[in-house]
């Protein structure tokens, strides 16, 4: 066997672009995490999850019925990265709630409040994925 260090595997997910899919993204998250995880670190990753991929089904996915929505977490360089891809070619970006928004427009404004770092990351072909980070020793 190599002494080499073998990177972790990402955990992956795909999900129809449907408003169901964001429990079911929350539930994977959970249930991905190790159980000696901090509370507070599972209850933000989940956060991130929800936020993330309700953008992508609002926002992000091209509105067809076959359209799916890509969920990765994985631990590396003392961080949980997350990141929730589509196939939709708009920039994601922070904005305040407008007057008919209601409880809506606020969900990068939580991802950015919640994690150590973000960004929007171009696909090949089509398509972006948002990761987010979150550092491992946060309590």
């Amino acid at each position: 066997m190599s002494e080499t260090r073998v990177p972790v595997v990402p955990s992956r997910w795909t999900f129809p672009a449907t408003v169901g899919s964001v429990r079911r993204a929350r539930w994977a998250v959970a249930g991905a995490l190790p159980t000696d995880c901090a509370q507070q670190l599972a209850d933000d990753l989940v956060l991130l999850a929800s936020e993330l991929v309700t953008n992508a089904v609002r926002h992000g996915a091209l509105h067809d019925e076959e359209q799916l929505v890509e969920l990765f977490l994985w631990p590396a360089d003392g961080h949980y990265w997350l990141a929730v891809s589509d196939a939709g070619d708009g920039q994601p970006a922070i904005m305040g709630p407008g007057p008919n928004t209601g409880c809506s427009g606020r969900g990068l404004v939580l991802v950015d409040a919640v994690s150590a770092a973000w960004a929007v990351v171009p696909r090949r072909p089509c398509g972006k994925s948002v990761v987010a980070g979150m550092p491992l020793n946060e309590a």
